[in-house]
């Protein structure tokens, strides 16, 4: 049986660990997103009544069922792709959207939010190793999209997302994450309210940390390994 307090409690030691190993913001707090994804509602409560303050899922449908029956008060996260005709049940469901990787789901989230009066947070996802199996905007185009949705009234930009490649020895991440801390601190020296570099996960995430990112989102090392016959 997986005990998510004491899995939850070794998380919170390793990024403790990796905050001191930093070259970068050895100060700065990190978010810890409980990523619930095919982990059942009973399991997110337990991580939320043991400190939890924010929740990831990937998937719309599933969030929807599962925040009926939660039950409690948490920031949600929407980590997983966005397609333009769930922007509407994205953005009455979720505090912040990390999956914004084109003009097209921008616009979709935005017309979304002003058509019931919010003003939407949101994260540009990057894609800096250029996987076609992953989504996220290429750098040389990320300028372009920021441009994009600073023209839109009901978004606010409040940083980016990375995923990294599954890479067999996890140490190949680490230009990755310090690329894009590089490009957000750079960005972040001229906006306001631009506070989140979501990086790193079960696999990764102690490298992400040391390298500058300041939200994880974790699923299997909190959870153990997923159930994919939840309904």
């Amino acid at each position: 049986m997986v005990s998510v307090i004491k899995n939850l409690q070794a998380v919170l030691n390793e990024i403790e660990i990796s905050c001191k190993n930093r070259q970068v913001e050895k100060n700065s707090p990190v978010i810890l997103v409980a990523v619930t994804k095919n982990h059942g509602v009973e399991m997110a409560q337990q991580a939320i009544d043991a400190g939890i303050t924010d929740i990831g899922e990937n998937r719309i449908q599933e969030a929807a069922g599962k925040f009926k029956s939660l039950d409690r008060e948490v920031t949600r996260h929407l980590i997983g792709h966005l397609q333009t005709n769930k922007a509407k049940q994205a953005v009455r469901l979720f505090d912040l959207i990390h999956s914004v990787d084109s003009e097209n789901v921008a616009e979709a989230i935005d017309k979304a939010a002003f058509s019931i009066g919010k003003i939407q947070d949101v994260l540009i996802q990057v894609n800096l190793a250029k996987e076609d199996s992953k989504s996220g905007v290429y750098e040389e185009n990320l300028q372009t999209l920021i441009n994009f949705v600073d023209t839109l009234k009901n978004i606010r930009l409040r940083g980016f997302m990375l995923i990294a490649p599954n890479y067999s020895d996890v140490e190949n991440c680490r230009p990755l994450f310090r690329r894009m801390y590089e490009i957000f601190c750079e960005v972040k020296k001229t906006r306001r309210n631009f506070d989140f570099l979501s990086m790193g996960m079960t696999h990764d995430y102690k490298i992400a940390v040391e390298e500058g990112a300041n939200v994880v989102r974790i699923g299997t090392a909190i959870f153990g390994e997923r159930n994919y016959n939840l309904s």
